[in-house]
């Protein structure tokens, strides 16, 4: 959704030099006409350790704010939180056009380019992340896909004091459903107060996490790390041997609510321009002009 026209390049990482992870970073205020309010988190604030995520905009909507607009050479991917009301209506030049509820998934895997266009019904209030998730090089350019997750379709794990939904991915021998790109592990998960939760990593994947209310203490190794809420923490997989398992613990008397992403980094630089993530400036114009001349599809 987040359209804007800035141009971010980033060089390649070399992971096996690059710092274990990186500090809390509290997002940036984001609003966008009198329906539009978020906080925007880049990857270039991570030190490389949020790949392969580009951008994360942990959002509230209420009323339409972008209109239809393009996405190319990355994943658009949508995580509504339960506690949006109403329906969020999604379309795209796939031919998709249906109605996000409350808790669900949306992952458009952009690839060679597609229009998009999500909006709240009337009266609707929307709460959620909008993720932009790069694309290796080899796959900027294939067919468009998309997935839908309905919530009730979400394997949810309950400890004692703690609810986490696998809305993607696998953790605690739990299986939800594939992305229709790379990997990945999402969970949306709730701690009441003293409460653990702890996700295993897989061999070399980075973690982003975000406590979206609440407080949170993120352990990993000998490192402990707490974030408010608001604040986001990424962390790379320099060491395997001490970095395999995360573990989250609530400090505070009052709930937590956090997300966590997971996924092996790409590793490859890119040019991000608004909507479109290229391998280098010509290619972004070249998507740009492909935009103005309809070569990116319609919708219906």
């Amino acid at each position: 959704m987040n359209t804007s026209l800035n141009v971010t390049e980033r060089p390649a990482l070399n992971l096996r030099s690059s710092v274990n992870g990186t500090s809390a970073k509290e997002g940036k205020v984001l609003e966008i006409g009198s329906g539009f309010t978020a906080l925007s988190f880049k990857e270039k604030d991570f030190s490389g350790a949020m790949d392969p995520l580009v951008m994360v905009d942990h959002y509230t909507m209420t009323e339409p704010t972008f209109g239809a607009h393009p996405h190319a050479g990355l994943s658009a991917v949508t995580v509504l939180f339960e506690d949006s009301e109403g329906k969020f209506h999604n379309r795209d030049s796939l031919g998709n056009d249906l109605d996000l509820m409350p808790g669900d998934l949306y992952w458009l895997k952009a690839g060679s380019g597609a229009i998009h266009d999500e909006a709240p019904r009337n009266g609707a209030k929307i709460h959620g992340l909008q993720v932009f998730v790069n694309l290796p090089s080899a796959e900027r350019k294939s067919a468009p896909t998309s997935l839908h997750v309905k919530a009730e379709n979400m394997p949810i794990f309950e400890g004692k004091g703690s609810r986490v939904r696998v809305v993607l991915g696998e953790s605690n021998r739990m299986t939800g459903q594939q992305s229709p790109a790379q990997p990945m592990t999402i969970l949306d998960g709730h701690l009441e107060s003293k409460s653990f939760f702890s996700h295993q990593l897989k061999k070399q994947e980075n973690a982003w996490i975000y406590a979206v209310e609440g407080a949170l203490l993120v352990m990993t190794g000998d490192r402990k790390i707490r974030l408010s809420a608001g604040q986001a923490i990424a962390v790379s997989d320099v060491f395997p041997s001490s970095l395999n398992e995360i573990h989250l613990f609530n400090p505070d008397d009052s709930p937590a609510h956090f997300a966590l992403f997971a996924a092996q980094p790409i590793d490859e630089p890119f040019v991000q321009k608004g909507p479109f993530v290229m391998d280098n400036e010509a290619e972004i114009a070249q998507v740009e002009a492909d935009f103005a001349a309809g070569k990116l599809g319609y919708l219906d």
